[in-house]
């Protein structure tokens, strides 16, 4: 399917592997120049090295909880590939976890500068450009823990909620510039992130890596009736299409990659 991107410049964030390098990559083969960005350390570097044979990409490393590195990181886009027409937000982290009454104020603060707050100062510097061409698309990573929180994740719970309501908002203040802002809420996903969650679980219970993952689907998700870990590629398919020209009526939109873990309808 031509997804009526090409030559569109795109920015992807958390995009050193996992979901976000997979946009990257679909957003690459749809024939859009990409710059993607994520901290800065090796895996950026080897992430372009890898995607640079889909077509142009560029990497500019960038922490999203330091408002600097942000302008900075806007302005060497700008430069090399010229303003964004397409930002997709796939940064973010479990951040402090555990009972609630045990996770203080610093734990709860660092979750949501990353998680809500990153997306919050990415999307100042992406939507001015996007009004002022009429013609804009941006998606949110958000999560199926928007929507079902978990007892021991609740800053990130919290955070991803604020994700889905970040995007309504901006969908509707922006819907009149052409400007589509949607999320998309994955399940359980074979990313580096949920890596270390099942080798920690294994730790615990004294099992193998693919124990604790089955385990987990069991005690954790029963929703997710496929009975696996979703696939990056699978959640990236569906914000590559949100981007494209193919969903140019959509927006204010949520869709769950979930493999039916949310067990209800929505409210």
């Amino acid at each position: 399917m031509d997804l009526g991107i090409k030559g569109r410049v795109a920015l992807v964030s958390g995009a050193d592997s996992g979901m976000g390098k997979e946009t990257a990559r679909l957003l690459l083969e749809a024939g859009c120049r990409v710059a993607i960005t994520d901290k800065g350390d090796n895996t950026i570097g080897e992430a372009v090295k890898e995607l640079s044979t889909l077509g142009e990409v560029i990497a500019v490393a960038a922490d999203v909880q330091k408002p600097d590195e942000v302008k900075k990181l806007w302005q060497e886009v700008r430069e090399k590939l010229g303003d964004p027409d397409i930002y997709v937000n796939a940064a973010g982290v479990t951040g402090a976890t555990g009972d609630f009454l045990e996770v203080d104020d610093a734990g709860w603060q660092e979750t949501l500068d990353i998680n809500l707050m990153g997306a919050v100062r990415m999307c100042r510097e992406a939507i001015p450009a996007m009004r002022s061409k009429g013609w804009g698309r941006i998606v949110l990573f958000a999560s199926e823990d928007a929507v079902q929180p978990y007892v021991d994740e609740l800053a990130y719970c919290a955070s991803k909620a604020g994700i889905l309501s970040l995007a309504k908002g901006l969908s509707k203040a922006y819907g009149c510039d052409n400007v589509l802002v949607n999320t998309v809420s994955p399940a359980f996903i074979a990313t580096p992130m949920t890596d270390k969650m099942m080798e920690k679980r294994a730790e615990e219970k004294g099992t193998s890596f693919d124990e604790a993952i089955d385990s987990f689907l069991k005690e954790e998700r029963p929703g997710m009736v496929l009975g696996r870990r979703g696939r990056p590629e699978e959640v990236a398919s569906v914000a590559a299409f949100l981007c494209s020209e193919r969903a140019s009526f959509i927006t204010g939109a949520g869709v769950r990659v979930d493999a039916g873990s949310v067990l209800t309808i929505p409210a």
